[in-house]
C-alpha cells in the first residue's frame, strides 16, 4: 500500500477512524472524510505522530453540494485516488409498525448509506479508469445476508449498495478497477451502542473490523463476509418462505428476551 492514496469516510470514529491507522502503517496516505471536523483533526494529528500521513475534509455527506465540493477540492489537492472506502453509514432500528408516518427515515438513510456512496464513486471512477487502477470498497452489512426484521430502512439502503456494486463491477471487469463489498457483523461502534440489547451479543472490536479493510485493500476480493452470512444467505436464497419465516420468529423472541433481561 506504500503511496496509495485512500479516501475513506466515516473516518471521525469506530471503525473508519481504526482502518485509518491501520491503513496508515502500511504507508498509505489517507484522507479522510465525516461531519466532526475536531474529532478528523485529532486523527489526522494521531496518524502523523506516528510518522504517517493524513489530511481531513470535514463534511455533511449526505449534503450532495458539499460532498461534490469536497470530491473537486480533493482532485485538486492530489494527483489521483487510488481506493475509495465507503465505510459512513446510518443505522436505524425501528418496527414497520411504528415507521408508516415516517418515510424520512428512509430518505435519510438512503441519502447517506447509499447516494453518497454512488456521488463519490462517480466522481472518482474517471481517474482510475483512465490510469486503469483503483479500488471501490463499499461497507455493508450481515444484515442483508438474512431477513432481518426492524432495520427496513437500513437493510434497503445497504442492499442498493451491493446492488450498485455488483453492477459495476460486472461492467468495469478487466478495466483494472476492482470493486469490494465488505459485509460486517455486529461491530462495537457508537452507531451499534445505541441499540442497547445489542451490548449482550457478540461483537467484533473496531481494531479486528479495520483489518477486514485492510485485506480488502491488500487482497482486492469480490466480498468479505462472515461463513454463518454466508450460510443463511444461501438458506434464504433457496428456501426463502421458510426461513424468513423462522428468522423473523427467531430474531423476534431474542429481542423480547435480551430487553426483558434488561430491565
Amino acid at each position: 500500500m506504500h503511496n496509495k492514496t485512500i479516501v475513506i469516510t466515516g473516518a471521525s470514529s469506530g471503525i473508519g477512524a481504526a482502518a485509518a491507522k491501520a491503513l496508515s502503517r502500511r504507508g498509505a496516505r489517507l484522507l479522510l472524510l465525516a461531519r466532526r471536523e475536531d474529532e478528523l483533526s485529532q486523527l489526522a494529528q494521531e496518524i502523523a505522530a506516528e510518522g504517517g500521513t493524513a489530511s481531513s475534509y470535514p463534511v455533511d455527506l449526505s449534503d450532495p453540494e458539499a460532498l461534490e465540493a469536497t470530491a473537486d477540492r480533493i482532485l485538486a489537492d492530489v494527483p489521483a485516488v487510488d481506493v475509495l472506502i465507503n465505510n459512513a453509514g446510518r443505522s436505524i432500528r425501528r418496527p414497520i409498525r411504528e415507521s408508516l408516518d415516517r418515510p424520512h427515515d428512509f430518505q435519510r438513510t438512503i441519502d447517506l448509506n447509499y447516494m453518497a456512496a454512488v456521488r463519490l464513486s462517480l466522481k472518482f471512477l474517471p481517474g482510475m479508469l483512465e490510469r486503469g487502477d483503483g479500488q471501490i470498497v463499499n461497507v455493508s452489512s450481515q444484515s442483508t445476508q438474512l431477513p432481518m426484521p426492524r432495520f427496513a430502512a437500513y437493510v434497503a439502503s445497504k442492499s442498493a449498495l451491493e446492488g450498485f456494486s455488483r453492477s459495476i463491477a460486472a461492467e468495469l471487469a478487466g478495466s483494472g478497477v476492482a470493486v469490494t463489498i465488505v459485509k460486517y457483523p455486529l461491530v462495537r461502534t457508537p452507531m451499534s451502542s445505541a441499540t442497547k440489547l445489542y451490548q449482550r451479543l457478540p461483537m467484533l472490536e473496531p481494531d479486528e473490523a479495520a483489518q477486514w479493510l485492510v485485506t480488502a485493500v491488500q487482497k482486492r476480493p469480490a466480498r468479505i463476509a462472515t461463513r454463518i452470512g454466508r450460510l443463511w444467505e444461501m438458506s434464504t436464497a433457496t428456501a426463502p418462505g421458510p426461513t424468513t419465516e423462522l428468522t423473523g420468529r427467531f430474531m423476534n423472541y431474542m429481542a423480547r428476551r435480551l430487553s426483558g433481561s434488561q430491565s
